[in-house]
């Protein structure tokens, strides 16, 4: 898309921020106007638009598509975006553990057990580990217990944690970012442990790093967004 605008701005209306392009309001698909809660998201926002060339490419304002998931799909569906983030706790990724070889079974140990014991200490959530590809069925106290740690998060965090959880494979990474009890780069590390893991064995595909390459981006962008709505 050629760029068809010259001066971005941020305007407050309602206590609320707006973007603004030549003065006009930025609109979403389903025509919602591009609006956050706070100043320092609408500038880092603003910013993203700013810093495109001659031609806007919409993919790489990971921000922006943040917001307008929530301007067109958390507000409009909230209950069927919570349910989708939940499943990655009924099968989350730090319940599967492999069954060899010894060391990448102690690397996720290593990983993913202490998440699960702050899991459980934080909110309640006491889930199930089992090695191989079994499903592993957690219990209802535990699923209930994500339930309301996924119903704290207002709409914008709630984005923010769904994208998280869809890119790790896991609610509890995802919580974990939410919380601050891991970075990004922590966070997408403990998600990636066996693809690291096969890239030391049998070389880098660059194709696959790539894909990994544009999550990790995703998911500092996910922990951007959430710490943009504290200030």
């Amino acid at each position: 898309m050629k760029r068809f605008y010259k001066e971005v701005s941020v305007g407050e209306e309602g206590g609320a921020f707006r973007v603004l392009l030549d003065g006009c309001a930025i609109k979403s698909k389903g025509s919602n106007a591009l609006e956050v809660p706070t100043r320092a998201l609408a500038e880092a926002i603003a910013e993203e638009w700013r810093a495109q060339g001659e031609t806007v490419a919409p993919q790489d304002m990971l921000l922006t598509r943040l917001a307008f998931a929530v301007l067109d799909g958390v507000r409009a569906e909230r209950h069927r975006i919570a349910e989708h983030a939940l499943s990655y706790g009924r099968t989350d990724l730090l319940s599967y553990r492999a069954e060899q070889p010894q060391e990448l079974i102690e690397r996720q140990a290593r990983a993913w057990d202490p998440l699960l014991d702050w899991s459980a200490q934080r909110f309640g959530a006491h889930l199930s580990v089992a090695h191989g590809i079994a499903h592993v069925a957690q219990s209802e106290d535990a699923v209930a217990a994500l339930e309301r740690a996924i119903a704290a998060h207002e709409d914008f965090a709630l984005a923010a944690l769904h994208s998280a959880a869809t890119i790790t494979g896991s609610l509890i990474l995802a919580l974990a970012l939410s919380e601050q009890r891991l970075d990004a780069e922590q966070a997408f590390a403990a998600a990636t442990i066996d693809e690291a893991y096969q890239a030391e064995k049998w070389g880098r595909d660059a194709e696959a790093e790539a894909r990994l390459k544009r999550l990790a981006a995703e998911l500092a962008a996910a922990e951007c967004f959430l710490k943009l709505l504290e200030r």
